[in-house]
């Protein structure tokens, strides 16, 4: 049977970039390992859903897949072997979606490209040669504070392993395989500690060399990319490195002046706050915003005055108001 991937996220096949990544994000963490202990039909299902967010987040694959269906693998060699000289009629294989092949051709053509007999050799030469493993990305939330100082992952990724039967070839004897049915590689999930440095933003991608998939005939393994999400903060806003805090001043210190608290991701500081300080300015704390991700420095912080207004009033404190009142008139 092929695999739909849309159906396997239950979106539609002319869905956008953001709308599988949201399908995905709901799905994954719906059915990860960590939420469903012990669930085999959870496991299975968390390997689908990232098998088809693989390739339906990455633009080429996705032109691919829906050009050739769960052989998008292969569209380099089918491009190949056309120059070649061999005219196939992908029109034969697919549905028109990309979802299956259903031509009789199908097996001759991949009997030319794995055995090497069509296309002037080229199958014997690509089965022979080394390859890199595909990369894989892998989407990330954390808070705000994680982002501050830095923090470590462990995750659940799905993994393509070379089959240990036909030692990654696909074929025994010039039949496929009966274990991977051709496929050179069987699904695995295998468990990672990652380390996401600290400054991390919005869309930022975290290299985890050698932590993709792996190669085949010995061939090096891919990259793992962690894709950053930021959540919002109660409390902090930020901007780039820039981090924005509103502080709330007594109207009597705001006044006459004294010191606040002001929060900040490593603990409080003491700010000056000068007499007759108006509602809405700003003080600038250097060097207690977010991390730079590429060097040691660090950003600002940025604190509003936000002057509150006493409630509550006894007799007392309202005539002095009203002498302030005659006062300034």
């Amino acid at each position: 049977m092929s695999k739909d991937y849309y159906n396997t996220l239950g979106v539609k096949r002319d869905a956008s970039a953001a709308e599988i990544k949201q399908a995905y994000r709901r799905l994954a963490r719906k059915y990860h390992p960590d939420v469903n202990p012990n669930d085999k039909s959870a496991e299975a299902r968390f390997k689908e859903i990232n098998e088809a967010y693989e390739v339906l987040s990455d633009a080429g694959k996705r032109k691919k897949y829906d050009q050739f269906g769960d052989k998008w693998q292969y569209a380099d060699q089918f491009a190949q072997a056309g120059q070649s000289g061999r005219q196939w009629d992908f029109a034969d294989f697919s549905d028109g979606g990309g979802a299956s092949f259903q031509s009789g051709d199908m097996g001759s053509l991949f009997e030319e490209l794995l055995r090497g007999t069509g296309a002037g050799g080229f199958g014997r030469r690509t089965r022979t040669a080394p390859q890199r493993g595909q990369d894989i990305e892998s989407p990330v939330e954390v808070t705000l504070e994680e982002a501050f100082t830095g923090t470590r992952r462990m995750m659940s990724l799905q993994s393509q392993e070379p089959c240990a039967t036909c030692g990654g070839t696909g074929r025994i004897q010039n039949v496929a395989c009966s274990v991977c049915r051709g496929a050179g590689a069987a699904a695995s999930l295998k468990r990672l500690e990652v380390t996401i440095p600290a400054g991390v933003d919005n869309g930022s991608r975290v290299r985890i060399a050698g932590k993709g998939q792996p190669g085949y005939r010995s061939g090096p393994a891919g990259d793992l990319y962690l894709v950053i999400s930021v959540l919002p903060h109660a409390q902090f806003e930020r901007k780039g490195d820039e981090l924005h805090v509103e502080v709330p001043v007594p109207l009597t210190l705001a006044v006459l002046g004294g010191e606040v608290q002001v929060p900040t991701p490593r603990g409080k500081l003491s700010l000056k706050i000068p007499p007759e300080t108006q509602n809405g300015r700003v003080f600038r704390l250097s060097g207690q915003g977010m991390p730079h991700l590429s060097d040691s420095a660090r950003g600002d912080m940025f604190a509003t005055v936000n002057v509150v207004l006493p409630t509550r009033l006894s007799d007392e404190e309202k005539e002095i108001f009203r002498r302030l009142k005659e006062l300034r008139h």
